[in-house]
């Protein structure tokens, strides 16, 4: 399936072990020149917060299934999540090898 950055901002994230909205996804996390993608982020924070957001990283292993509306994800096996680069929260365990993704 391929699924372009435009659809994908579209599309509500909600965690299907509390079925709480996560919001849209805000970005998309690649390795360049590989072109291999990481996960995506949303919002980590409700409201406006237009200087101050604490995004959540989703990885692709939490990603369940990539549907017409909505992205599901599994986030019931995440530590609490530590802070990234840029304020942003990391919500995935530990970096994979880019061998994990071919």
């Amino acid at each position: 399936m391929e699924c372009s950055y435009r659809e994908l901002r579209t599309k509500c994230v909600i965690n299907v072990v509390d079925g709480k909205n996560l919001g849209r996804v805000c970005d998309i996390v690649f390795t360049f020149p590989e072109g291999r993608v990481f996960g995506i982020v949303v919002p980590g924070s409700c409201g406006i917060h237009l200087f101050h957001r604490n995004d959540i990283f989703i990885g692709l292993r939490n990603i369940v299934k990539i549907g017409a509306d909505v992205i599901l994800v599994d986030l019931k096996g995440m530590k609490p999540a530590g802070k990234g680069e840029k304020g942003r929260e990391i919500a995935s365990e530990q970096r994979r090898d880019y061998g994990e993704y071919e």
